[in-house]
């Protein structure tokens, strides 16, 4: 996953609307797509541009598939804003 990829996900009021539903923990993507008001075709869109970034994962379980944050990424992102703000490690 490309930082931009990160940046554009983020930049997204509804991508950013799933991520913090996700913030409550794992949701399957029947109880997503009603949380957050999107249709399933709708949803479908924004959670692949949220796996593509990296920032959610998915998980099958029987005939269900389940999603989850990964803000593992954010680390990449936040030292890249860091430096462009002109912050340096204290190291």
């Amino acid at each position: 996953m490309a930082l931009h990829e990160v940046l554009s996900a983020l930049a997204d009021k509804t991508g950013r609307a799933i991520l913090q539903k996700l913030r409550e923990g794992k949701i399957n993507s029947g109880d997503l797509a009603k949380a957050v008001g999107l249709s399933p075709q709708a949803l479908s869109y924004h959670l692949s541009k949220l796996k593509k970034s990296g920032l959610i994962y998915e998980t099958k379980e029987k005939n269900f598939i389940y999603y989850e944050l990964d803000l593992t990424v954010l680390d990449e992102a936040i030292v890249w804003i860091s430096t462009l703000k002109g912050e340096k490690d204290d190291e």
